[in-house]
C-alpha cells in the first residue's frame, strides 16, 4: 500500500529529500507515485503539516 499526499500539502519540500526511491514529484501539491512508493513512511514521518497518509 502506497502513501498519498492530501490537499493539506504546503509544498515545503521536506518529504522529497526523505524518499529513498524518489517517488515524490514537486508541484502545487506534491504527488507520490504509487508504483514506485515502497510504503516506508519516511515522508509521513517528516511532514510538518501531516499531509501524508497511507492510501
Amino acid at each position: 500500500m502506497a502513501y498519498k499526499i492530501t490537499d493539506d500539502c504546503t509544498a515545503c519540500g521536506t518529504c522529497i529529500d526523505e524518499c529513498p526511491v524518489e517517488a515524490i514529484s514537486e508541484g502545487d501539491i506534491y504527488v507520490i507515485d504509487p508504483d514506485i512508493c515502497t510504503d516506508c513512511g519516511s515522508c509521513a514521518d517528516v511532514c510538518p503539516v501531516e499531509a501524508i497518509e497511507p492510501e
